[in-house]
């Protein structure tokens, strides 16, 4: 290329221009592909989980709202209700957890039915230390502390419904599932039978036959059991109470002044494992007090805990006493205990004393 040679009046302006001198710039970018990992909620037990008594009828020691501490086994009724405190941690932000629920079913782990929902109680700041009870970790870090915004606690109550729509048995555990469907259960588990049947076994009868005014007589030896359902663990607190007799026939009877056979008149030998009446402690009703045999009295009652409460008197077996328990006188399921009657017939008696009853009582605790 020549130069270029250009006059300007009143002076001289050369401008030259060199070949390679002029510059080119060249320029590229690329985009970056980010992906956030999608992290599953994680749900911790803080503390310990309580169980809470109904509120239909108080037991020796619980009532309605109360702790039921005297329930030792997994087993719970309707209207009782258990109760967890709950610490949900997400990574991708605690906003991101849509739902936190207690669930129920017939194995481990998440997708079992949801039964109640959770209560948010407060979503944890960035200079709160974590509960320690909690015991939160991810892998091997134990968490002390976590970012803001990415963790919460939860209060979790569970309500036994009707048998109608539960009963059995049922894995129990707390889930929080976030925006995109990611799950995370509770470590812990449980394993609950829910409304199980109680009931009582009876093997023998009471018979006192051609019985003579003025001498004692026994009866055969029969077996009162715990027949709840097998499996369930249903603990039975045993109780007996019992009512005077009567002739329903007009026979004329009179036992000793009036046609009535008084209740005081029966006594009764039990035997459960190492424990009998001889070693009974005859706490309450003075006819409670045993005599000379180990035989005890039987106070007067036609419904559990009627017309006097039954804890501390109408106990079957008053032995080993173990805080307000008896521990002789519980039975798990299928256990039994054997009981003899003894009558001591009065003088003058006479007439078949056929109406009137002694019950045998069993209370779940």
């Amino acid at each position: 290329m020549k130069a270029t040679l250009i006059l300007v009046m009143f002076g001289l302006l050369v401008l030259s221009v060199v070949p390679g001198v002029l510059a080119v710039q060249v320029g590229t970018g690329i985009t970056p592909i980010i992906t956030t990992e999608q992290f599953e909620p994680m749900v911790f037990m803080c503390d310990h989980r309580i169980v809470l008594d109904d509120n239909v009828e108080p037991g020796r020691i619980s009532d309605g709202g109360q702790e039921l501490i005297e329930r030792i086994n997994n087993y719970a009724f309707e209207g009782e209700q258990i109760s967890w405190k709950i610490l949900v941690f997400d990574k991708n932000g605690i906003e991101k957890v849509n739902d936190v629920h207690v669930t129920i079913g017939s194995s481990q782990g998440e997708g079992n039915d949801l039964e109640a929902n959770c209560h948010l109680d407060d979503i944890i700041s960035s200079n709160e230390s974590i509960d320690s009870s909690c015991n939160a970790r991810v892998l091997e870090e134990q968490l002390d502390y976590i970012p803001e915004n990415t963790g919460a606690y939860y209060t979790c109550i569970f309500t036994v419904e009707t048998p109608e729509s539960m009963y059995g048995e049922f894995w129990v555990t707390v889930e929080a599932t976030d925006i995109d469907g990611l799950m995370g259960t509770m470590a812990e588990n449980e394993f609950w039978f829910f409304n199980p049947v109680v009931a009582l076994s009876i093997d023998g009868d009471m018979t006192f036959d051609n019985v003579r005014p003025g001498v004692q007589a026994y009866s055969s030896t029969m077996t009162v059991g715990n027949d709840a359902d097998q499996g369930s663990g249903v603990m039975m607190d045993m109780f007996i109470s019992g009512t005077d007799f009567y002739d329903s026939a007009s026979s004329g009877a009179k036992c000793p002044t009036t046609n009535q056979l008084a209740l005081t008149n029966f006594r009764y030998f039990v035997s459960s494992g190492a424990y009998s009446t001889s070693q009974d402690l005859g706490i309450g009703r003075g006819a409670r007090a045993k005599d000379a045999e180990g035989y005890v009295g039987i106070g007067y009652g036609n419904g559990f805990n009627n017309p006097n409460p039954f804890y501390d008197g109408y106990e079957i077996l008053q032995a080993a006493h173990i805080g307000p328990y008896y521990a002789a006188n519980v039975l798990a399921p299928g256990a039994e205990m054997a009981i003899t009657f003894k009558l001591s017939m009065p003088e003058p008696c006479n007439g078949n004393f056929d109406t009137g009853s002694i019950f045998f009582w069993g209370e779940a605790i």
